[in-house]
C-alpha cells in the first residue's frame, strides 16, 4: 500500500486516453472533446449544432493504473433557464474495470443564461473557472479506469492527476457500435452519461459506443452522413424522426430522397455493416400533428416548460411530416433497399416506447423520456439488436 497522502502524478491528456469522441481542440483553457470533426463544424455554424457535438455525450477516459485517487480538472459549461428549476450539474462517472465506483459533479464552470420567456436564440455568456472531480478510495491494484464525461455539458478537459502513474488502455476487442440520433439518443434527461440509452445498451451488448446523438440535431445533414461514413465501425444505427418533424424541417418530396442521399453516403464508407434505421419513439403531440415544436412558457411561473405542436394536421396530404408519415416512409424505403442490401435493417421505435409505455411513463416535457425510459429503452434494443440473430450481432 502507498502510504498516505503520496503525491499526486499530473498525466498529459492525449487522444490515446480519449475513446467516443471524434476529435480534440486545444482551448487556451484545456481540451475540449468534440463528436464531429472541424470540418464540419466549418460548413455548419449552426448554434444548436454547436452545443450539442461538443457535450460529450458517450466520450470517456480510459486508462490502466494502480491509482487510488483519481482527480479529473476541468471546465464545464452550464445552462441557466431563468424562472425554470436549475438544472442539475452534469455527473462524472468512474468505473473500475467495467464497474460503477463513483460519480461526482464539477459544480464552477462557464454560464450560459438562456431566457425562454425573451429570445432563447441569444443567450448570455458568462466566463467561470475550472473545478475538480474527485474519486477516492480505489483498489491499490492494476485496472482499468473510465471516467465518463458529462453527457449534457460542454466540457473542457483541464488536467487528470492520479497517485500512480497511467498508461493508456489496450483496445478492448469489442465490436464498435457507430449510433446517430436525436436529443433521447444524447441523453436528454438521463440520469447520468452511463444511464444513457446508447450507453446502457451497449453495455448489455458487449459493444464499444461512439454515439453521434446530437440533440436537435438528426436532420439528414449530408455532412453527417460523411461523418458517418468515415467513422470506423463494425455495426451503425441511425435514428430518424423528431427533429425532422419538430424542426418543420422539409416536406415529403424532400425527405425521401435526402434519406436515400444518407444512407448512400454511409454505404460508401460501410458498404457490408449491419446497418440499422430506426425511427422514432412514440411522441404524442407529433404522432399526427405536424412541427414546428415550440415551447409552452404559459407555466413559467410554476417552474414547468413544455413542448407544443404548433402544425396543421390539414397539411399532412400536401406534404407536410408527421412521426406517422415518417415512420410509414423509413419502412418502405427499407424494405426497397433490402432487396439489393441484406444487412440493411428496420426498427419501429414504438417497439423500444410505445404507446402502452407512454401510459406508464410519460414525457415529463412532452418530447423528452425520464431516466427509466432511458433504461426501458436501452434494455430493450440490447435484447433485440445485439443478441444472436439480432440485426446488430457481430458475426464471427
Amino acid at each position: 500500500m502507498r502510504p498516505t497522502g503520496h503525491p499526486l502524478i499530473t498525466t498529459p491528456l492525449t487522444e490515446e486516453l480519449l475513446r467516443g469522441a471524434l476529435e480534440w481542440e486545444r482551448t487556451g483553457r484545456g481540451l475540449r472533446p468534440h463528436r464531429l470533426p472541424a470540418w464540419v463544424r466549418a460548413q455548419c455554424e449552426d448554434p444548436q449544432l454547436a452545443m450539442a457535438e461538443a457535450q460529450p455525450s458517450g466520450v470517456r477516459l480510459v486508462f490502466r493504473s494502480r491509482a487510488t485517487v483519481v482527480e479529473l480538472e476541468t471546465l464545464p459549461t452550464k445552462r441557466v433557464y431563468p424562472g425554470v428549476p436549475a438544472r442539475p450539474d452534469g455527473v462524472y462517472e468512474l468505473l473500475v474495470d467495467g464497474e460503477p465506483a463513483g460519480r461526482g459533479s464539477v459544480h464552477a464552470g462557464d454560464t450560459l443564461t438562456i431566457d425562454l420567456g425573451a429570445d432563447p436564440a441569444a443567450p448570455e455568456y458568462r466566463a467561470g473557472t475550472p473545478g475538480t472531480v474527485r474519486f477516492t478510495g480505489l483498489p491499490d491494484r492494476p485496472k482499468g479506469i473510465e471516467v465518463w464525461l458529462p453527457h449534457n455539458e460542454t466540457t473542457e478537459l483541464v488536467a487528470l492527476r492520479t497517485d500512480a502513474p497511467v498508461e493508456p488502455a489496450p483496445e478492448s476487442g469489442r465490436p464498435v457500435w457507430l449510433h446517430h440520433g436525436s436529443s433521447i439518443s444524447h441523453g436528454s434527461n438521463a440520469e447520468t452519461p452511463t444511464t444513457t440509452w446508447p450507453a446502457l445498451a451497449a453495455r448489455q451488448g458487449g459493444v464499444e459506443l461512439v454515439n453521434l446523438g446530437m440533440s436537435g440535431s438528426a436532420l439528414l445533414d449530408p455532412f453527417t452522413a460523411r461523418t458517418l461514413r468515415d467513422t470506423p465501425a463494425d455495426v451503425i444505427s441511425v435514428k430518424f424522426g423528431i427533429n425532422l418533424v419538430n424542426a418543420d424541417l422539409m416536406r415529403l418530396r424532400a425527405f425521401t430522397p435526402a434519406v436515400h442521399g444518407f444512407l448512400d453516403t454511409v454505404r460508401e464508407g460501410h458498404p457490408d455493416a449491419p446497418l440499422l434505421v430506426v425511427s422514432a419513439l412514440w411522441c404524442p403531440i407529433h404522432e399526427s400533428t405536424p412541427g414546428p415544436a415550440a415551447w409552452d412558457v404559459s407555466e413559467l411561473d410554476q417552474g414547468r416548460v413544455r413542448f407544443v405542436a404548433m402544425g396543421d394536421p390539414a397539411d399532412v396530404p400536401g406534404g407536410r411530416l408527421t412521426l406517422e408519415v415518417v415512420r410509414e416512409e423509413l419502412a418502405r424505403i427499407v424494405r426497397q433497399r433490402a432487396a439489393r442490401d441484406p444487412n440493411l435493417h428496420y426498427l419501429d421505435g414504438r417497439d423500444l416506447y410505445g404507446e402502452a409505455d407512454a401510459e406508464e411513463l410519460p414525457l415529463p416535457d412532452n418530447l423528452h423520456p425520464d431516466a427509466a425510459t432511458h433504461r426501458r429503452v436501452g434494455e430493450r434494443f440490447a435484447r433485440w439488436m445485439f443478441a444472436d440473430g439480432g440485426p446488430l450481432a457481430v458475426r464471427g
